[in-house]
């Protein structure tokens, strides 16, 4: 007992000297999950929707795809790609584009793609990194049927995309703010209700929830939509499906009721 009353003395200390501590103490993970289950009752996240119950027989074919730093996760991909076909969507809008791999693959189904991203020259200031800068939408700038929109998505003027797209990605800032922020935008861009949003970093990997997403999730969505909220399992995604499906609640580590299989083939990129 001791050695607690010692430790938290020494804390208060430190957040004494340096009272920015104090964000590191309320941003963190665990007092997410308590905020969550208490708040909401989400005491195992959302419920979790098998990608055999959303697309029976499932199987899909991502590329491009690089295996490079910071890409997400080729079955998110191939979520995103099956989900679009099966909701016949004709528009698509991305927040937050790395590489472009995730457009590029939809870009395959949907006809017209919008992203959204800082420009050049605010990564360059953010990062110093001009390579870094440069690898931004290295896979979808060149394609034909993909606009890239360029400014920060907490404060940019989303009036004349309002009401305009079968699906919205969002993978852009994953702070609890940013991504709450980006949610009410998402619903705001949804064309009607047959359209979809897909959240990725929902989980820091399929097994793993991140609970900052999850509350953002949860308070960016209207509470009359929230029942159809579900995690993807084997992805690192939430879904919005305005659908019922039979799910369950993650289990961590339970014996896994599908396996996949992976097929690699190497292309030179010129571009």
């Amino acid at each position: 007992m001791d050695n607690k009353i010692t430790k938290g003395f020494r804390a208060l200390k430190l957040l004494a000297k340096h009272p920015y501590l104090l964000n590191l103490v309320l941003e963190s993970e665990e007092v997410y999950q308590e905020e969550v289950s208490r708040k909401f009752g989400l005491t195992d996240g959302l419920p979790l929707l098998h990608l055999e119950t959303l697309f029976p027989g499932f199987q899909e074919t991502v590329s491009p795809y690089a295996y490079l730093s910071g890409a997400t996760m080729p079955i998110d991909i191939a979520l995103l790609k099956s989900l679009a076909r099966r909701q016949n969507a004709q528009s698509y809008f991305e927040i937050g584009t790395w590489r472009g791999e995730s457009v590029a693959n939809v870009a395959s189904v949907v006809p017209n793609c919008v992203t959204l991203n800082l420009s050049r020259e605010e990564i360059v200031q953010l990062t110093h990194n001009e390579l870094y800068a440069d690898a931004h939408a290295r896979f979808s700038k060149y394609l034909d049927n993909v606009t890239q929109l360029f400014g920060n998505s907490q404060t940019f003027d989303f009036t004349p995309h309002l009401h305009q797209y079968d699906m919205v990605f969002i993978d852009g800032d994953h702070h609890n703010e940013a991504v709450k922020r980006d949610t009410q935008t998402a619903f705001e861009l949804l064309r009607d209700e047959k359209s979809v949003i897909v959240w990725h970093d929902y989980g820091y990997d399929p097994e793993t929830i991140r609970w900052s997403v999850l509350s953002a999730i949860w308070e960016g969505t209207p509470e009359a939509k929230r029942q159809h909220l579900y995690q993807v399992a084997n992805t690192m995604c939430a879904v919005y499906i305005p659908e019922s499906f039979q799910t369950e609640k993650l289990t961590p580590h339970a014996k896994p009721k599908h396996y996949y299989e992976v097929s690699l083939k190497s292309h030179p990129f010129d571009l």
